[in-house]
């Protein structure tokens, strides 16, 4: 009986120790897996944010394109003349030659500064003449004219194949000069000056042998700044 009092009456249920809850470990839907924390995440960021840098620049230079629509300069040599080309000995050379350089800017936006400037004169490809042009400043649509830039005086020649090449275009009436021009320069968009190093202007003059009763086309030049 006793026992019987002492029972406490549940309702029929039973209240245990609790039960402890599971481990659950959830994965956000839609999260890329490929870049997680530590430095995997680093370098993914880094790709990304050099990705996003490439493509900002891309657009502002295509931009910058659209808007200044920038052209290399042109350059020709309308008039040269050739009074004096003779090899002695196969190895000098005594050689007189002026001509004039036309250079135009076709630029609307653009404006050039040739702070320095330096012609010298080819032959089979040994350098027989040297000299400094004047330096000019150049505005937009605009063309200068360097007049009378000279060659002349002796120079030996090294070439081990000057002395064919000179014999062989004697007989055909012209010589073959080439002409490179080198410039330490400014290009001025707005108010923005920026420099370029070692542009150049190369041109290649057919020239009648001199007496030979031959007459000098006007020729144009390769050009290359930007």
């Amino acid at each position: 009986m006793a026992d019987a009092k002492q029972q406490v009456h549940l309702n029929g249920a039973y209240y245990g120790p609790p039960v402890p809850p599971r481990n659950r470990s959830f994965r956000s839907v839609g999260r890329s897996s490929g870049c997680c924390c530590g430095p995997c995440c680093l370098v993914c960021n880094l790709f990304k944010f050099l990705l996003s840098l490439v493509i900002a620049l891309g657009v502002v230079i295509l931009v910058l394109w659209l808007v200044f629509r920038p052209n290399q300069p042109k350059a020709r040599v309308e008039t040269a003349s050739l009074t004096q080309f003779d090899l002695a000995n196969s190895t000098t050379l005594s050689y007189n030659l002026s001509f004039d350089l036309t250079v135009r800017n076709p630029n609307r936006r653009m404006s050039f500064y040739y702070d320095r400037l330096e012609a010298r004169a080819e032959y089979d490809g040994d350098r027989f003449g040297f000299t400094n042009l004047p330096t000019f400043y150049q505005g937009h649509k605009n063309t200068t004219v360097i007049r009378t830039i000279h060659f002349g005086g002796t120079q030996p020649m090294f070439g081990d194949s000057v002395d064919e090449t000179y014999r062989r275009e004697r007989s055909e009436g012209f010589y073959y000069i080439d002409v490179k021009v080198r410039a330490k320069m400014r290009v001025k968009v707005w108010i923005f000056k920026l420099r370029y190093n070692r542009p150049h202007i190369d041109c290649t003059l057919k020239l009648p042998v001199p007496g030979s009763g031959g007459v000098f086309e006007s020729t144009g030049c390769d050009v290359h700044i930007f």
